[in-house]
């Protein structure tokens, strides 16, 4: 038996998969196939594919059976990989021979094109994949391999983490065929399902509570996955797999919509991913609820001083305030109003702004809105703005704003709306692009200035992406901050730079220290200080011997902090 398992990247309000971030299904499926005793687990990329696609989908014929996850519920720009194409995921279902199975949220609530549209309905895929999977991929491929292809159940989903916690454990070492394996990668974390505002149907426009009431996953099955995961030879992780990850094991989960955090098990769990993984480079978290830390700021401040001992600098609490209206919060149950949402961004910058080893604060918040909910109108984007203003006015923190357009799926709340929705997006897409315009030139740039001032040493940027003869590279994280270097970096390693520009959503930075001697003349020019008619003398005056001749050649200046031989 020949399992190909094909992915073609994730992205939900609790879950990515997107490179380098590794999610939980592929992991999954792999771990369910070791266990009914398959020895042959081949794991691809979509973006593996790309680069033959014709004889890659010669190569997946020859499989007995093909495992396709995908599914982007909450679209974004990707700078490590592109999502699976809709044409590209017709096409793997025609391949003839394997039993194909598609799995992921694509197969759940359908395939997203980009927010402001409506997706494509799961039915669809049917007449290319043997199994369009609504329930647990994982668990409906343990099944065809167990029991035979007719025994198995579409829909059929996990009860709890028992079973989950063998296949995660198992399936670890399939990281190891991931291409980012050894770099960047890093792997995403489950500690609990669904949202714990599934008791009041949560937010209007949100996929996570079709997966049912909470089931929380044991400290022990997540502490022994990252063991196994470690062994494998992963050192970055991410607990993102949660709507709120304050509410991990939290009083009252299933009986109140915002149940009181339990912070002495959040501790157990840090304290036993560190024992597991004592050398581990990255720990970090995805989903905080602004409206848990507003209601119980004594346990949510308790927590984020965890977060601060035990994981790692660069870590940000994504919050979906989602809109500053209060109507829209109102019409669409909503997690939090404007004020509560900056106490939550207020306790985040008093207690998680102190900056770590890598030049980064160690948890700050972000923000997320949504875009075109029901009962928004022109006011609605004039309130966010000022909501944006009073952070900046309150010398608040915030990591990144993250500004999508609705996506409507067949299993939300606002289907029976499409049309009026979808009609009503366009009408406001002029004010759309104004608010994100504002934000990206206003209130990011700002924000940059107050994380990273000019001078801020980041250490280990991975260089990622060559663009118009410089660098694109990243920290490891969530959220890492895009940095633009002027130069060509080899790609695939780590370097340190300083900051010393800021943009929209980027900053600009050189390679620190810069060696006055060998460094490029884009990267002279970029110096603090440095001007045309010293940069003409710096480089007519090299080879240095010390710092004393380039001051005798060019005098005094910032630039000499940034610079060695």
């Amino acid at each position: 038996m020949r399992i190909a398992i094909v992915d073609g990247y994730t992205d939900e309000p609790a879950g990515l998969g997107v490179p380098p971030y590794l999610d939980v299904y592929a992991r999954y499926v792999a771990g369910a196939a070791d266990l009914a005793g398959v020895d042959a687990v081949h794991y691809f990329t979509v973006d593996q594919l790309r680069a033959d696609w014709p004889a890659h989908l010669s190569l997946l014929s020859k499989y007995d059976l093909v495992v396709v996850i995908a599914g982007v519920t909450t679209p974004g720009k990707y700078l490590g990989g592109t999502p699976i194409a809709l044409d590209e995921l017709l096409d793997i279902g025609r391949v003839e021979g394997p039993v194909k199975v598609l799995g992921g949220p694509v197969a759940k609530f359908g395939y997203g094109i980009a927010g402001g549209s409506v997706a494509v309905p799961p039915y669809k895929f049917r007449r290319y994949y043997d199994y369009v999977v609504s329930g647990d991929v994982d668990l409906v491929v343990y099944r065809i391999l167990k029991d035979g292809v007719e025994k198995a159940h579409p829909s059929e989903r996990h009860e709890d983490f028992k079973l989950v916690d063998i296949f995660a454990t198992r399936g670890a070492k399939i990281a190891q065929q991931h291409p980012n394996h050894g770099r960047n990668l890093i792997v995403e974390i489950e500690t609990y399902r669904s949202c714990p505002r599934y008791v009041s149907g949560g937010c209007s426009f949100c996929t996570t509570v079709a997966y049912g009431p909470v089931v929380t996953r044991l400290i022990e099955g997540v502490v022994r996955e990252i063991e196994a995961l470690y062994k494998a030879g992963v050192v970055h992780f991410r607990l993102g797999r949660q709507a709120d990850f304050y509410t991990y094991m939290a009083h009252d989960v299933g009986r109140d919509d915002f149940p009181r955090p339990n912070p002495a098990a959040i501790e157990k769990l840090l304290v036993g991913i560190r024992n597991a993984a004592p050398g581990l480079k990255t720990l970090h978290i995805d989903n905080v609820n602004p409206g848990t830390v507003a209601r119980w700021k004594i346990e949510s401040i308790e927590i984020t001083k965890l977060l601060v001992s035990y994981g790692t600098p660069g870590n940000v609490a994504a919050m979906g305030v989602e809109t500053a209206d209060p109507r829209v919060v109102k019409i669409n149950n909503l997690k939090v109003g404007p004020e509560e949402a900056l106490e939550a961004i207020e306790i985040f910058t008093r207690y998680g702004s102190v900056r770590g080893h890598n030049g980064m604060p160690y948890l700050i918040a972000g923000v997320n809105f949504v875009a075109g909910l029901p009962g928004e109108t022109r006011e609605t984007y004039r309130l966010n703005v000022e909501f944006l203003s009073k952070i900046l006015e309150r010398n608040l923190l915030v990591r990144r704003v993250n500004i999508r357009q609705l996506l409507i799926f067949p299993s939300s709340r606002l289907w029976p709306e499409a049309r009026k929705l979808t009609a009503r997006l366009r009408e406001h897409k002029m004010r759309f692009r104004q608010f994100k315009k504002w934000v990206r030139e206003v209130f990011d740039r700002e924000m940059l200035r107050r994380i990273v001032p000019r001078g801020t040493v980041l250490r280990e940027a991975y260089a990622e992406v060559h663009y118009h003869g410089g660098t694109y590279a990243r920290q490891v994280g969530s959220y890492p901050l895009l940095v633009y270097i002027p130069t060509r970096i080899e790609l695939g390693r780590y370097i340190d730079v300083v900051v010393v520009d800021h943009g929209a959503r980027s900053v600009l930075a050189l390679p620190y220290p810069v060696n006055i001697n060998t460094a490029d003349k884009r990267v002279l020019r970029h110096l603090p200080g440095m001007t045309g008619k010293k940069l003409k003398a710096l480089i007519g005056g090299r080879p240095y011997k010390s710092l004393e001749e380039v001051k005798a050649r060019v005098g005094e200046g910032e630039f000499l902090n940034y610079v060695s031989l």
